[in-house]
Parts: C-alpha cells; sequence; structure tokens
C-alpha cells in the first residue's frame, strides 16, 4: 500500500486541478433552498437493469411499488452508473469522480482482504456521507460497501457514516447467506447460516436494519445509504411464498456451482439453483417489497412527505450463476449488461420522490449519472460544497421542476479495466463513442437515431471519431493499478 499510497500523495494536487479543469462542472445551482432539510434514503440495488421494474418496460416481473414511488415522483431516462461493475460504480457514487478520476477504478482483486477489499478510498476523498454528517445529519450505511475494509482509510465509519451493518468485501457480497457481517468495525458472527443453514437471508436483515436506522429518535434529519445485494448472483432467495409464485412458470436449466475459483475462502463461487429464472424474478419482486416496507415506515412514523429518497443500480443485468437476463429483457432495448460500456452495461433506472418538492408523474431525459448525486443532495441539505473539486453537476433545479436553471454536462465518460484491453466511453449529447482498445479504433453511435448501437458510424464522421476519441485521452488522470492496457507495446501517454 506504500506505493499506492506514496503515488496518491503525489498525483492529488494535479489529479485535483485536473478534474475540475476537465469538467468544469462541479458546484451547485443557485436555487431557492428548500424550507427544511429533509430525511434522504438512497437505495442501491446490484445488477439489476434498465429494464427490470415495469416503470421502465418490464413485462415479467411486477414491481408495483417502486412503479407507485415513481409515479409519485420522477423517472429519469438517461441515467448512468458511474461504472460496469460494482467498485468503481460505488465509488463514483460516494465521490461524486467519474472512473477516469476516481482513486477506485475497478475491482481491485489482491491483497489480505480478497477480492475488492484492500484499495480503499483515501482520507481525501470526501463522500456524501461526510458532506451532509458536517451540514448535521445523522448518518447510516445499510448493506454492500466495497470502498474499504475495517483498518483503511476506507472504512465507512472513516468516511462520515455513524454506523453501519453488512458487507464490506465486494465477494464477500456475494453470498445470501453469509456467517458473519460487520458493524461498526466488528465482526457480527450469523450463527443460523453457519454450515449453510441458511436461515437468515440478508437482504431481509438488511430492510430490518434499515426500518430500526429510521426509527432510532433523533432531532437531527438522516441520509440513509441502504445497498442491497441483490439481484446479483448467487441466486438464491427464501423459498417461501415469492419464490413459489415464480417456480415452475418458466422454462429452466438448472444452475450447477462451479468448484474451481474463488479466493481461499470460497468467494467468487456461486451457489447451485435448480431455478434461476424463478430464484432473479423472485429476488427483483423481494425488493419491491422491501421497498415498500421503507415506505410504509416513512408515512407510518409521519416523515413521509419530506423524505427525499432515490433507487437505482450499480450498473447494467448480469448473466451470471444462471442468471438469463435476455428472457427478461433486463436491457430493454440498450446494447450489452454488465462489464460493457455500451448503454446496457451503463444506464440504469433512476426513480426519485420528495412529496414536499417534487411533482408527481414526472419524466425527465437529463443527462446524468452516479457521480451527480453528491452535490444533487448537498443542493438538497443546503450543505456547502463549493470548494470541493469533483465531476459532479446537481440536477437538483430537474427534481424540484426547475430545468430551465439545469446545468448540463458537456460529456460524460467511463472507462473499464477487466478485459484483456482497457476500454473506454464517453457521450456527447446524442454521441456516444466507445474504444474498445486504447490504441484501437473509435466507435462512433447517435443514440437519439440508434439506441441500441447498432450502427457504427465512425467512417462517415470520421472528424467527430478523432474529437471524441482525443476527449477520451484527456478525459481521465493515470493510476498505478489500473492504467490504460492497449494492443500496441506503447501505450499513449495521456
Amino acid at each position: 500500500m506504500y506505493y499506492i499510497n506514496k503515488f496518491w500523495v503525489f498525483i492529488f494536487p494535479l489529479f485535483a486541478l485536473t478534474a475540475c479543469q476537465t469538467a468544469g462542472q462541479g458546484g451547485q445551482t443557485k436555487l431557492d433552498p428548500p424550507t427544511s432539510s429533509p430525511n434522504i434514503i438512497y437505495i442501491l440495488v446490484d445488477d439489476m437493469g434498465h429494464g427490470d421494474l415495469g416503470s421502465y418496460g418490464q413485462k415479467i416481473i411486477p414491481t408495483p411499488n417502486i412503479d407507485k414511488m415513481a409515479s409519485e415522483g420522477i423517472i429519469f431516462t438517461q441515467h448512468y452508473a458511474g461504472s460496469t461493475v460494482c467498485a468503481p460504480s460505488r465509488g463514483s457514487l460516494m465521490t461524486g469522480m467519474h472512473s477516469g478520476h476516481g482513486k477506485v477504478r475497478g475491482n481491485y482483486e489482491t491483497g489480505p482482504f480478497g477480492f475488492g477489499g484492500e484499495l480503499a478510498l483515501e482520507s481525501h476523498d470526501l463522500t456524501i456521507a461526510e458532506v451532509l454528517s458536517k451540514a448535521g445529519y445523522r448518518t447510516g450505511l445499510v448493506g454492500k460497501w466495497g470502498l474499504g475494509m475495517n483498518g483503511t482509510p476506507g472504512e465507512p465509519n472513516k468516511k462520515g457514516f455513524d454506523s453501519y451493518f453488512g458487507f464490506l468485501n465486494q465477494a464477500h457480497a456475494h453470498w445470501q447467506y453469509p456467517e458473519y457481517l460487520f458493524r461498526d468495525g466488528k465482526k457480527v458472527s450469523i450463527s443460523e447460516n453457519k454450515g449453510k443453514a441458511r436461515q437468515r437471508y440478508t437482504n431481509d436483515m438488511f430492510t430490518d436494519e434499515a426500518i430500526e436506522f429510521i426509527e432510532q429518535k433523533d432531532e437531527r434529519p438522516f441520509f440513509l445509504y441502504l445497498a442491497y445485494t441483490t439481484p446479483h448472483a448467487e441466486l438464491l432467495v427464501p423459498e417461501d411464498s415469492i419464490f413459489d409464485l415464480y417456480k415452475g412458470k418458466f422454462e429452466e436449466k438448472p444452475f450447477i456451482q462451479n468448484k474451481q475459483g474463488g479466493n481461499k475462502e470460497g468467494f467468487g463461487r456461486y451457489a447451485s439453483q435448480a431455478y434461476p429464472k424463478a430464484a432473479y424474478a423472485a429476488m427483483v419482486h423481494r425488493i419491491d417489497l422491501d421497498v415498500k416496507k421503507i415506505l410504509d415506515q416513512l408515512k407510518t412514523m409521519g416523515i413521509d412527505e419530506n423524505t427525499l429518497i432515490m433507487f437505482s443500480s450499480d450498473n447494467g443485468p448480469h448473466k451470471e450463476g444462471g442468471a438469463h437476463p435476455q428472457y427478461f429483457d433486463s436491457n430493454g432495448p440498450l446494447r450489452g449488461m454488465k462489464r460493457d460500456l455500451y448503454e446496457g452495461g451503463i444506464r440504469v433506472p433512476l426513480v426519485v420522490r420528495w412529496p414536499n418538492k417534487i411533482p408527481k408523474n414526472q419524466r425527465t431525459d437529463h443527462i446524468s449519472g452516479f457521480w451527480d448525486v453528491l452535490p444533487t443532495l448537498a443542493d438538497a441539505a443546503q450543505a456547502e460544497i463549493k470548494d470541493l473539486e469533483i465531476d459532479g453537476i446537481s440536477f437538483f433545479p430537474t427534481l424540484i421542476g426547475q430545468a430551465q436553471k439545469q446545468v448540463h454536462h458537456s460529456y460524460m465518460y467511463w472507462e473499464f479495466h477487466e478485459s484483456k484491453y482497457s476500454h473506454q466511453a464517453i457521450r456527447k449529447g446524442k454521441w456516444k463513442a466507445v474504444r474498445l482498445d486504447p490504441s484501437g479504433e473509435v466507435e462512433l453511435y447517435n443514440l437519439d437515431e440508434d439506441l441500441g448501437e447498432e450502427n457504427n458510424i465512425a467512417k462517415a464522421y470520421p472528424k467527430l471519431a478523432l474529437e471524441l476519441g482525443n476527449l477520451m485521452d484527456n478525459a481521465r488522470t493515470p493510476h498505478p493499478v489500473w492504467p490504460l492496457k492497449a494492443s500496441a507495446p506503447n501505450i499513449p501517454n495521456h
């Protein structure tokens, strides 16, 4: 870790300057402030596709409660995850940085903590929780973190969270019935799951924990980051009445656990599932019921009207553990899925509800991403971030019906390194460019006319393809763990 820390100490001043100059976007919008700071709940699910909700076109799996939440607020049709895999996406969400500037740009697979554990946020990586804590909020994390283990600068209690309960390690979160979780720095044994007993389902525990956090008596407004681990594989779900709704409904091909792979603790292997389609459907259905429990609790306590809730997913749909995203049309009309930088891998649902401020039945095509959430919530909470160097732009004006005051991105950027060569993508208005090799050709798509990215028109617009390729070169800062891997022996000096 000395090498990494030394690098970041060296590069941080340049990093901050470059982020500001490149994006030219961070900061808040001058608007009429809310009459009082709202409670804030950000619900993040794991690997749910753009088309997995009824409000986004899902036809097989019912999601009436999230759809009702959408009808009572606003739906974003062009919202993007921070990355196409877990850790960098969550890092972007928490810090307001896109994946060309963030500390965590991939799922790090080395070190004593195993997959996704060791490469943590640093002390200078300011998070949403830190911003809101300074603004007087009570803050809590429930669920999957993946940005720092205990003993690192990135553990949740050091990143602004008053309390946390859940998974710290990325791969540990693959297990739906773990034998332990973490609470505020301590390992908590779950005896009911010893020996693969599968008695306590993690996401049910997370919903209960979230409700307990909401119920706490405190005069301060609260911020709850509720990060569910479903519908990520492994495709296990309690075999109760919800699962019974789908078991036998689909033609199934059983998934048999691969005995190879995973680290020394077995993380990375997925459990066998005789009914993978039914399990996936039940997972999504169960998330919908969990959201209802949260909403019902807010109404019971009389705080529903002034609670801002966001619901999104960390990347596109997966095909692991026996999942069949094509069957459920989980990516809708979009090309690609998890680990792709085509739209299906990074465009995700975003539903926002805040009865005090957001008019009902709203729909927006405003282009936004995870790195915009920090400044947006800062605006909602009246938290000061004017000196914070970030890539994000607040979409608070869009939320409250003041679209005429909305500032827009000049471009959106992503990179992905868990392949033979590094992948990059950039969006500028209606134009989307993808490069699957830093030394290779740029693919170009007109999303207004070709949402499915089927027709590469780079040869018809060579100057534009060159412009976007150059923009990719300049949209990132160097990183010691994730340099651009190219097919040519000499990687371009970015």
